[in-house]
């Protein structure tokens, strides 16, 4: 599943389980938004997905160039290292800037943005 809404100047955009090919309708949506004006801010949540394909990867890239063309600022938070490894393989992460000091909730699976559970 993902979602987005903007509030205030800021697109936020959340994915949750797999980010691929099931999930290309709402890519065209998303990426328009992240054009839009007034949005200043593109901010793509990961911390709840477990997989990334290449038509999810491809769509990273769509919506982090699509933000910049308009003048806005397009950042990553929360990847587990295998979606990481997959982003940084097709290029995407070359596209944000990655919010370093975001940390996930408490998660099974390490990562470097996520917070160790207790």
């Amino acid at each position: 599943m993902i979602e987005g809404g903007v509030t205030g100047t800021t697109l936020s955009v959340r994915a949750d389980g797999d980010l691929d090919l099931a999930e290309r309708a709402r890519f065209p949506e998303l990426t328009a938004l992240a054009g839009g004006p007034g949005v200043d801010e593109v901010v793509v949540d990961l911390c709840s997905v477990a997989f990334v394909d290449s038509a999810g990867a491809a769509f990273l890239i769509a919506l982090a160039e699509t933000a910049k063309r308009s003048g806005a600022r397009a950042v990553l938070r929360g990847a587990d290292e295998r979606v990481g490894f997959v982003l940084e393989l097709c290029g995407a992460l070359d596209c944000y800037e990655v919010d370093v000091e975001h940390r996930c909730a408490p998660s099974s699976s390490p990562g470097p943005w996520r917070s160790p559970t207790t």
